[in-house]
C-alpha cells in the first residue's frame, strides 16, 4: 500500500503504488473466515497447522512458542506506518508527498474493510482460537485501534502543519468560504445552486422518515436544526459524481487565475439555508462510515457462482458497520446518535481535526506542476524485442531462440505481455490461447486480444476469477463480454481462489505444435503495470508448456493434477517443494558448519508459520538468509540462537514491490527437476508464502533456468538489498528502521538505479545490436559508484 496502485484507486483502476493489493492486493489480503459459514481464517488455519506440526525443537527451542511470530494485522498497520511516512518525508517532492496522504487514506479503508471487518465477524461469532503469535480476535480489534488511532492523527498533523502551508507556498491553496471575498462567494453560490444543490438529498430522521442508510466510505453531513422538541438530525451525503475541490478560478472570474480551491463540504455548509429554508441551522459536522467487506456465501451449495458473487456484492452494500470517523467539533448528541443506530462500539469511533477523508487529494497531487512532482518515468521496450533494421522483431522467433524476463514498470506491458497476446491473436499459425484473469483494467486491451483471437478462428479460453474482491463487478463484466463472443470461460475453481498470472499459446510451426507461456507475479492489467513492480517470463519451454496444459484442463474442467514436471504449483506441490528447497539449505549448512546455504526471496507477504518456523530451523543450522518482504512478515529476524542469520527489509517508494524472486544456493545434492547438484535455483511467481495463497489459491511459480536471466534476477536482488533510500530494516523487536546513507556513502534507490540500468540497456541495444538483458552483470551498483562483491548477497 495486493494494495495497496503509484497512483490510488480513482474509482476505475483497481491499485496504487505502494497500496495494499490483491492482494494482492491481491490488494489484497487473506480471507478472515465467518466462522458462522464454517470456514477458517489465515491465523486459525495457520496456528493449527504449527500445532499439529511437531514442536521442533531444535537446540531445545520450541519453535511453536508465540514469542517467535508477529501478529499479521499488526504487521500491516506497520507497513501503512512506512507508507504515511512517504508523506512525512520532505526529501520527497511536494505533491508526492500529498499523493501518499491519498495512498495512506486508501490503504487504511481497505485494512479496516476486510482485517478489521473479518475480526469482527470472528468475534461475533464466539472464536476464542489464538494466533500463531497468541492473540484472540478481540485482543487484536483492540490493539489495532490503539495502532491505528496515532497514525491518523500523524496524517492529519502533517497535512495541517506542514503540506497545507507549503502548498500555499507553492501557490496551491485550500482556502476557507468565509474568507472569499463577496464576489467570489456570490458566483460560488450560483454555481452550487446549479450543478451540486440538485445532486443533494437531505434525509431526516424523526418518527416520520427511519434513519438513513449509510454507504460504505461514503463522507456526510450531520446537520442539527431547530423544531418543536429536541433538535432534528439529517444526513446529507457529499456527492461522489462532483469534484471535492472547486477550483476557484473555474466558477468565479472575480478568483482571478490563481490556483485556489474551495471543498465541497465546506461551500455545503455556507449555503445550507438552500436546503433548509426558513428553519434555524443549528450545527454542521462531518462524518464517514466504513462498512465490513468480508461478505461471502457457501460456494458449496450455491447453484450458480455468478449469481452468488451478485449477492455478496449486494449484501456488502449493507454490511456491518467497523469505523466511524467524525470531526472533533461533533456535538455529544450526534455523536451518540450515530453510535447507537449504527450499532458501534465507543473503541470504534475516530475524532478527527479538518479533513476526514484525503482521496481526494489527487486532485490536488495530480496538477500540472512538474517542478513539485517526481520526474515521470515512460516504461521502456525490451532489449530482446526492439526492431531491427526497421522491422519489427519475430516475437514467437525470439522467444524460442531464448526465454524472455520483463520487468515491469522498467519493461513496457503493451509492448511484451500485451504485445504477445496481441500476435497470437493476429496470428495465423496460433491455434489457440488459453488465459487466467485475476484483475485487468476496465478497457483491457488484454480482454480485447482475447475476443480478436476468437473471432480470427482460433480456440480461446479464459479463467475469469469473480471472487477477485473490489474487482467483482469489473469481472463480471467481463465475463460476460467473453461468453457473448462464444469464448469458453470459466468462472473460478470451487474452494479455491485462481491467483495465477498465466497465459498459454498454442502454435502450428511445421509438422510441430508448439507452446509459448508467460509466467507472471503480476496482473493482466495495463494501468497497474505502470506502478507495480512485477516479473515474467515468457518462454517456449516444452515441459512449462505442458505443465500450463495441465492446469488450465484444471480450470475448464474439475482435477487438479498432483504432479508437473518444472511449475509449483498451490495448493498440490508447492508448499511441499518449497519445504524442500528450505530443508536442503538446512543439510548444506550443517555439511559445511555454517560455510555454505543461502536463500534469499523477495515477496510481498511471508505469514505462513510453518515456512516462517522452516527459516528459523534453516538459520539455526547456519543458513544466511535475506529476506525483502514489502510488507507482512510474521518473522522476527535477530533472535539469538533462533534467527541470527536472518535480515527483514523492506522497500517503500514510488513503485508497489509487487514481485516475487526466490534464490536457493543448493551448495549440496538435492532430488530436484530442475537444477543438477550444486546448481542454484531461482524461481518466480504469483504466489506468497500466506497460508491463503500456498493451500487455498491456485497458484504458479517457476523455476529461471536460463543464466542470463539468472543474473538479471541477481542483480535486482543485489541493488534491493543495498538500498538505502527506499529500504527499511526490521529488528528482533518487529520494529523497522529507514536505512540511510553513512557519512560519504552514495544514495542508492532501488527505483531509480533500476530505471537508469534500464535506459542504459535500451540505449546499448539500438546502439550496438546487443540485445542481451539489462544490467552490467560485472557491477550491476556501477552508477551509485559503490563496489559490488560478486559473491555478495546471492
Amino acid at each position: 500500500m495486493d494494495g495497496n496502485d503509484t497512483t490510488p484507486d480513482d474509482g476505475s483502476e483497481r491499485r496504487t503504488e505502494t497500496g495494499t493489493e490483491d492482494d494482492d492486493t491481491d490488494a489484497t489480503s487473506p480471507e478472515l473466515a465467518d466462522s458462522a459459514d464454517g470456514e477458517r481464517s489465515d491465523d486459525e488455519t495457520a496456528a493449527e497447522t504449527a500445532g499439529d506440526e511437531a514442536a521442533s525443537t531444535t537446540q531445545d527451542v520450541a519453535l511453536t512458542d508465540p514469542e517467535y511470530f508477529l501478529n499479521r494485522e499488526l504487521s500491516e498497520l506497520a507497513f501503512q506506518r512506512r507508507v504515511l511516512e512517504e508523506a512525512l518525508d520532505e526529501r520527497n517532492p511536494l505533491l508526492e508527498r500529498v499523493k501518499f496522504l491519498a495512498i495512506f487514506t486508501k490503504n487504511m479503508d481497505e485494512f479496516f474493510m476486510k482485517r478489521v471487518g473479518g475480526l469482527k465477524q470472528q468475534m461475533a461469532a464466539g472464536v476464542s482460537e489464538l494466533t500463531p503469535d497468541g492473540r484472540t480476535p478481540e485482543e487484536q480489534w483492540k490493539e489495532i485501534f490503539a495502532q491505528a488511532r496515532p497514525l491518523f492523527a500523524e496524517q492529519t498533523d502533517c497535512f495541517v502543519q506542514e503540506i497545507e502551508p507549503a502548498l500555499a507556498e507553492a501557490g496551491i491553496e485550500i482556502v476557507d468560504h468565509d474568507d472569499l471575498d463577496p464576489a467570489v462567494r456570490a458566483d460560488l453560490r450560483s454555481y452550487f445552486e446549479e450543478s451540486i444543490l440538485p445532486t443533494l438529498t437531505p434525509l431526516t430522521f424523526d418518527p416520520a422518515h427511519p434513519f438513513p442508510f449509510i454507504s460504505n466510505l461514503s463522507l456526510s453531513m450531520a446537520v442539527l436544526t431547530e423544531s418543536e422538541d429536541d433538535p432534528t438530525f439529517t444526513r446529507i451525503k457529499i456527492p461522489e459524481n462532483r469534484p471535492r475541490f472547486v477550483r476557484l478560478g473555474d466558477v468565479s472570474e472575480a478568483a482571478g487565475d490563481g490556483t485556489r480551491f474551495v471543498s465541497i463540504d465546506d461551500l455545503l455548509a455556507a449555503n445550507l439555508d438552500l436546503l433548509f429554508p426558513d428553519v434555524a441551522v443549528l450545527d454542521h459536522s462531518m462524518f464517514r462510515v466504513t462498512r465490513n467487506a468480508e461478505v461471502r456465501r457457501n460456494e458449496e451449495v450455491a447453484e450458480d457462482l455468478i449469481d452468488m458473487i451478485q449477492g455478496v456484492l449486494q449484501e456488502r452494500r449493507f454490511a456491518t458497520v467497523v469505523r466511524l470517523e467524525i470531526s472533533e467539533d461533533m456535538p455529544v448528541a450526534v455523536r451518540e446518535l450515530l453510535v447507537d443506530q449504527l450499532d458501534l462500539a465507543d473503541r470504534e469511533v475516530v475524532e478527527r481535526r479538518g479533513m476526514l477523508d484525503y482521496r481526494d487529494l489527487l486532485t490536488i497531487a495530480d496538477l500540472d506542476r512538474p517542478e513539485l512532482q517526481r520526474e515521470s518515468w515512460t516504461p521502456q521496450p525490451h532489449p530482446r524485442l526492439l526492431p531491427s533494421d526497421g522491422e519489427e522483431t519475430d516475437l514467437f522467433a525470439e522467444i524460442k531462440r531464448d526465454d524472455i524476463l520483463v520487468h515491469h514498470p522498467y519493461h513496457s506491458f503493451d509492448d511484451t505481455v500485451q504485445r504477445f497476446l496481441r500476435t497470437a491473436a493476429e496470428d495465423p499459425d496460433v491455434l489457440a490461447i488459453k488465459a487466467a484473469i485475476y484483475r485487468t483494467a476496465r478497457d483491457s486491451q488484454v480482454i480485447q486480444s482475447l475476443i480478436d483471437a476468437a473471432q480470427n478462428g482460433k480456440q480461446v479460453a479464459v479463467m475469469v476469477e469473480l471472487k477477485a474482491r473490489f474487482d467483482e463487478e469489473n469481472n463480471l463484466r467481463w465475463v460476460q463480454r467473453l461468453e457473448e463472443e462464444g469464448i469458453h470461460v470459466a468462472y473460478g475453481t470451487l474452494g479455491l481462489k485462481t491467483h495465477t498470472k498465466t497465459a498459454l499459446v498454442v502454435r502450428e510451426e511445421g509438422d510441430t505444435v508448439r507452446q509459448y507461456a508467460h509466467v507472471g507475479t503480476g496482473n493482466y492489467h495495463s494501468q497497474t503495470a505502470k506502478t507495480y513492480v512485477d516479473l515474467g517470463l515468457l518462454t517456449a519451454d516444452r515441459d512449462v508448456g505442458q505443465d500450463l496444459v495441465r492446469l488450465f484442463n484444471f480450470f475448464t474442467g474439475h482435477s487438479l493434477y498432483e504432479t508437473y514436471r518444472k511449475l509449483l504449483i498451490a495448493p498440490e506441490n508447492m508448499r511441499g517443494r518449497f519445504r524442500d528447497l528450505i530443508r536442503n539449505e538446512a543439510a548444506v549448512a550443517e555439511a559445511t558448519d555454517g560455510e555454505a546455504g543461502k536463500i534469499v526471496c523477495v515477496m510481498n507477504r511471508l505469514e505462513d508459520p510453518d515456512l516462517v518456523r522452516e527459516l528459523y530451523e534453516a538459520s539455526m543450522a547456519g543458513v544466511e538468509i535475506d529476506l525483502v518482504v514489502r510488507d507482512i512478515c510474521r518473522l522476527r529476524p535477530g533472535i539469538d540462537g533462533v534467527s541470527d542469520t536472518v535480515s527483514v527489509r523492506s522497500i517503500v517508494g514510488r513503485f508497489l514491490e509487487h514481485s516475487r524472486i526466490f534464490y536457493f544456493g543448493n551448495g549440496a545434492t538435492v532430488d530436484t527437476d530442475t537444477a543438477e547438484p550444486g546448481e542454484p535455483q531461482y524461481f518466480t511467481g504469483s504466489a506468497d508464502w500466506m497460508t491463503r495463497n500456498l493451500d487455498r489459491r491456485v497458484e504458479a511459480i517457476t523455476p529461471i533456468e536460463d543464466e542470463s536471466l539468472r543474473q538479471h534476477l541477481r542483480a535486482i536482488v543485489t541493488i534491493m538489498l543495498a538500498d538505502n533510500r527506499r529500504a527499511w530494516e526490521m529488528g528482533p523487536d518487529g520494529e523497522y528502521e529507514r536505512v540511510t546513507p553513512d557519512e560519504g556513502e552514495p544514495v542508492r534507490d532501488t527505483h531509480e538505479l533500476l530505471m537508469a540500468r534500464t535506459e542504459q540497456a535500451v540505449a546499448r541495444a539500438r546502439a550496438t545490436s546487443d540485445s542481451d538483458p539489462v544490467f552490467d552483470l560485472e557491477d550491476p551498483l556501477a552508477r551509485a559508484d559503490i563496489d559490488v562483491d560478486r559473491d555478495g548477497p546471492v
